[in-house]
């Protein structure tokens, strides 16, 4: 029960933080055709920025890649760094190329969101 607590305390934490708003270039409701035309950054480009705004030796990205997240089309990467635990979430412009936000994630913050991403979407 106890460990039922502290994952939905961190999950909260998690949506809490997420829920600021990003200064993007690129308004978005959905990820279609129309708006991955918009993202005016190659995929590789916002990979190789999202590994040099960790600055760790051998930090490899785990996921990722362009999303549309908070209203906005993003490239999200998590990045992982050898002897940390959790991951390093980089948040990059898809149109801009900016990086938006950088946060470190516990695994408990990040199985939360995992399970957040299956759950159906509101309309």
């Amino acid at each position: 029960m106890n460990r039922a607590i502290v994952f939905f305390l961190a999950a909260c934490t998690s949506f809490a933080a997420g829920a600021s708003k990003l200064d993007c270039s690129v308004k978005a409701t959905r990820l279609d055709a129309d708006t991955r035309s918009q993202a005016k950054v190659a995929e590789p480009d916002a990979r190789k920025t999202a590994l040099a705004e960790v600055k760790a030796q051998g930090a490899q990205v785990a996921s990722g890649g362009l999303e549309v997240e908070d209203g906005c089309l993003l490239y999200t990467y998590d990045v992982k760094v050898p002897g940390k635990k959790g991951v390093q979430e980089v948040v990059i412009d898809a149109a801009s190329g900016k990086v938006l936000r950088v946060e470190h994630e516990s695994a408990a913050t990040e199985a939360a969101e995992k399970l957040a991403d299956k759950l159906p979407k509101k309309k």
